[in-house]
């Protein structure tokens, strides 16, 4: 090509560009415009997000400028009206605080990456840091808005913006991660919009922050502990019950969810271990003494199982599991009875265990009608074997008819 084509062209260019570089400057110019007056601003906003989408103007540091000065507008507006104690809609001031933060964390990546004053783009990120640090708490107060609302996903948006101004290079200076005490609570909460919301990566992204807010922690390891279950993460699921009993003893949860697990998993050595520890710390908690009942009923230790029941109903007589573990180990001895022959004084003992389980099953299904799963067939048995013909008749139609 010659030189006088290549002249050619470039005045060509020149001659298309003009018109689009004119029109860009008048957007800024009536943008910037709107900042003073602080009127149009949603116009203003848009006018620049506008020009952003167009790949000619990425470079255009002026744009990013103003559009972070016309949102910055925006939330002063509305922060305005809150330290005047004025009607504001509180749900645009924590959204607006969000789109500020995000709008200058661009402006910095563009000043990074297009800027061609080193000395002057880093006095600008030194200013834009300390005025947003100013506000970044409304980032954590915005997620305990939403979290009252029971809007967890925007609750989750609003933590996950502050917790992410620990990776920001704008805020590199101020060493937030070893500065920042509002984190822990942050990412515990934010832990907790993860679990609401059945999100296993938000709950295991928030995890080790989380762990640091003391005050949420007996609440932390639940969540943690359910979601690892929810994951078929066992090893994840064990450990965090160990180390919620390890630090709070005294909580039911892990106690029981933890025995809970050893005995579905039929190994009742360590469920005995649990609950004994337990009851180490607490020998007239009904509820690790019945934890403990239910084992030893599993094991056939049916004499140790009713000690315990007859302890945990002189403890709190109002708790139906209790008689319903007395009268099935009732039933256990008895059966195991019927299997050797017996004479006069062993067939005494068989009716005495059936009597015996007679009182507490009653009573269970007087306290659980609803239950007749449970208390059903044991009373057909005991019935049939004590010779109780009215009342097995009655047992037998219920069972046939249901």
């Amino acid at each position: 090509m010659t030189l006088k084509k290549q002249l050619l062209l470039l005045l060509l260019l020149l001659i298309t560009l003009s018109p689009c570089v004119n029109a860009q400057k008048k957007e800024i110019a009536q943008a910037r415009t709107y900042i003073k007056s602080g009127k149009n601003l949603d116009k203003a906003e848009q006018s620049m997000r506008k020009l952003l989408l167009d790949s000619a103007n990425v470079r255009n540091i002026r744009i990013y400028t103003t559009l972070a000065e016309i949102v910055r507008k925006q939330y002063e507006q509305v922060n305005e009206k809150v330290y005047l104690k004025q009607p504001y809609d509180t749900a645009v001031f924590f959204n607006t605080a969000k789109k500020l933060f995000d709008t200058y964390y661009k402006l910095d990546s563009a000043l990074i990456n297009y800027g061609v004053k080193p000395d002057a783009n880093e006095r600008i990120r030194e200013r834009n840091s300390e005025y947003l640090n100013t506000y970044r708490i409304n980032l954590y107060n915005g997620g305990l808005y939403w979290l009252r609302k029971n809007d967890f996903k925007k609750s989750k948006a609003m933590l996950d913006s502050y917790l992410d101004c620990h990776n920001q290079p704008l805020f590199s200076s101020l060493n937030l991660v070893e500065s920042d005490s509002v984190a822990p609570l942050a990412a515990s909460r934010n832990l907790y919009c993860g679990y609401r919301m059945q999100n296993t990566s938000v709950v295991m992204r928030n995890k080790d922050y989380a762990l640091k807010d003391t005050v949420m922690l007996e609440r932390t390891l639940q969540y943690l502990a359910e979601t690892y279950s929810l994951m078929n993460d066992t090893e994840g699921y064990v450990s965090t019950l160990t180390e919620g009993i390890k630090r709070f003893p005294r909580s039911n949860y892990f106690i029981t969810h933890l025995i809970d697990y050893y005995s579905k998993a039929s190994d009742y050595e360590q469920a005995l271990k649990v609950a004994d520890n337990a009851l180490a710390l607490d020998s007239c908690e009904t509820l690790y003494l019945y934890a403990k009942s239910n084992i030893l009923l599993n094991i056939g230790k049916n004499d140790e199982c009713i000690a315990l029941c007859e302890k945990i109903i002189s403890l709190n007589d109002s708790m139906p599991e209790a008689y319903y573990n007395a009268g099935v180990a009732y039933i256990n001895k008895a059966f195991a009875m019927e299997k050797v022959r017996a004479n006069n004084k062993k067939r005494q003992q068989i009716k005495n265990n059936y009597s015996m389980s007679l009182k507490y099953m009653e009573k269970y299904r007087a306290m659980r009608p609803e239950d007749k799963d449970r208390w059903a067939a044991a009373l057909y048995n005991i019935y049939l074997k004590l010779n109780m013909g009215k009342e097995f008749e009655e047992i037998d139609k219920m069972l046939r008819h249901s």
